[in-house]
């Protein structure tokens, strides 16, 4: 809520008030607690409703978002008590969700595979953004915030990748949200995947620990790649699954770190790519698979283990699409 009383704006979040000298369209809001270990990112996003979400990253960049009146990254976690300097944004008259496909909507809700009242977590399908942005409108949290108007602080824990299907987790609850933020920050949360790579995967790479830093090509995309002076450490756990001679090998991969695109690049750096990645893959192998039927990267997030608030754990398994299943069944078939 925001009430302007001659010069003095007041700015009031959850019963938090900071108050500034009266800049036209300048906001300063005060972190409560229970939005601490939150990404700034997220918390403007949630809450300059209308705003596009590629003006709230241009700002971001811009360094015009300040905290504590210092610049940050759109990845900064607020702390308690953190002063956010939001600048002048155009806000639509109207702050109405565009009505998302009722086939897509639909198709979300029967991918869900657990849901109480703190917590959605659903087998994500390949293709689809986990939020808008990048030209994208919408993506799962936007579609879930339709589907699931009564829960009002909807919120991604994680993310997967556009093109990566399987377990994702959306809070339903802020103090949800905080738990499972610590629990990831700790060992707390384990996560497997599978993945289709090139060639025979060597039994003894049983780990990959490779720093991993970000860099931009030319064309402006940016990718990861393995830098032991200047990236953060990456650590993956490897076992081999399944094995097709020497042409791929099924694998399950557990990252022990959390990195953008840690597991597709921890493979090729091992020397075997994922089958359909067309950032990091090879086009020969991802077209011998697709001439199979796999038109779709093969990475998914199958196995999830998290702690829960009252001490128990929760257990979930979700089944690869039926493209995948089809196409590692034709890779099984005698020739």
């Amino acid at each position: 809520m925001i009430k302007c009383f001659n010069s003095i704006k007041i700015v009031i979040i959850r019963g938090m008030t900071t108050t500034a000298p009266s800049t036209p369209g300048v906001q300063l809001l005060e972190v409560s607690p229970e939005y601490a270990g939150q990404r700034i990112d997220n918390f403007l996003l949630a809450r300059l409703k209308g705003v596009p979400k590629t003006l709230i990253y241009r700002i971001l960049r811009k360094g015009e978002v300040r905290v504590n009146k210092g610049r940050i990254k759109p990845e900064y976690k607020l702390q308690a008590g953190d002063i956010v300097r939001v600048p002048p944004v155009r806000v639509p008259e109207r702050d109405e969700p565009v009505p998302l496909a009722q086939g897509l909507l639909q198709r979300l809700e029967a991918s869900i595979v657990y849901e109480d009242k703190a917590l959605i977590v659903i087998n994500k399908p390949a293709g689809i953004a986990v939020h808008g942005g990048s030209g994208l409108n919408y993506g799962v949290i936007e579609a879930f915030r339709q589907l699931r108007p009564d829960a009002k602080e909807l919120e991604l824990v994680h993310r997967l990748d556009r093109d990566t299907s399987g377990l994702l987790m959306i809070a339903k609850k802020r103090s949800m949200l905080r738990h499972l933020h610590a629990a990831l920050r700790g060992d707390g949360v384990d996560k497997r995947y599978m993945a289709l790579v090139r060639g025979n995967w060597a039994t003894s790479i049983k780990q990959v620990r490779a720093a991993l830093g970000k860099s931009n090509l030319r064309s402006g995309e940016r990718m990861v790649e393995v830098d032991e002076e200047e990236g953060k450490e990456s650590v993956t756990v490897f076992k081999v699954l399944r094995r097709f001679g020497d042409f791929a090998t099924l694998i399950e991969a557990k990252p022990i770190t959390g990195r953008t695109h840690q597991i597709r690049v921890h493979t090729l750096h091992a020397g075997h790519c994922i089958a359909g990645d067309t950032k990091y893959g090879d086009d020969g192998f991802s077209k011998e698979i697709r001439d199979l039927g796999g038109k779709r990267l093969f990475l998914h997030a199958y196995m999830l283990t998290v702690p829960l608030p009252d001490g128990g754990e929760l257990k979930l398994q979700a089944p690869v699409d039926e493209m995948w299943a089809k196409t590692v069944e034709r890779l099984s078939a005698p020739i």
